[in-house]
């Protein structure tokens, strides 16, 4: 955080259009964010997009990448319908700009699924992983791709956390996790924390169908 307030004064007395200047007001942003301080962090968030947007209107990523961090910001304040909204946002904006299969556009959407989920939202979050965001991933990244694997596991997961999951839900998310694990171990090793997080659900499913 001092580095961050150090930044800024340093470069607070430049033009609004200084490239060093807005560098300095995410760093500052960024950090006020770690620091739990999420109130303050989003208004230098919203001042710096708006000087993008005046400025820079060109620099796509980092417009988006500023709104991904004020998603980020209204989600830990405790506001997940507001923040779902700019995710939303975001998400059609990285398949307008980059199209579909791009690893940014890919990433937002796995985002945009979670929190999707995490509102209750299943069907949608399902929906979303398994008819958009796996196929793209599997062929522009790849099947032993990270975020490949984390949107097979998140699909898992809203499949058994569903109140309304049937017994063909679980038998598709512990058939999800059987790959994801094996993916996991090949690619990771047993240690990885990916590796045991991905076992845990595995196992957790398997319990489950023991139990149905």
């Amino acid at each position: 955080l001092a580095l961050g307030w150090a930044a800024w004064k340093t470069y607070v007395g430049r033009p609004e259009s200084n490239q060093y200047r807005i560098q300095a007001m995410g760093l500052l942003a960024g950090a006020l964010r770690l620091s739990s301080q999420c109130e303050a962090a989003i208004q230098i968030f919203k001042a710096k997009l708006a000087l993008l947007e005046r400025f820079w209107p060109h620099e796509v990523g980092s417009i988006l990448g500023t709104q991904t961090n004020m998603a980020n910001c209204i989600y830990e304040l405790g506001r997940p319908i507001e923040a779902l909204s700019l995710e939303r946002e975001i998400y059609a904006r990285r398949v307008a700009i980059h199209g579909d299969s791009h690893h940014d556009t890919i990433q937002a959407g796995t985002s945009l699924a979670i929190s999707l989920n995490s509102l209750g939202l299943w069907e949608h979050g399902k929906r979303l992983a398994r008819d958009q965001l796996l196929p793209v991933a599997r062929r522009s990244l790849g099947a032993d791709n990270d975020l490949t694997l984390e949107i097979n596991l998140n699909l898992a997961n809203a499949l058994q956390e569903d109140s309304d999951h049937t017994h063909d839900d679980l038998v598709e998310a512990e058939t999800i996790m059987q790959d994801v694990v094996r993916r996991r171990l090949r690619v990771f090793g047993p240690a990885h924390p990916s590796t045991l997080r991905a076992e845990a659900l595995s196992s957790h499913l398997r319990k489950q169908l023991a139990r149905a």
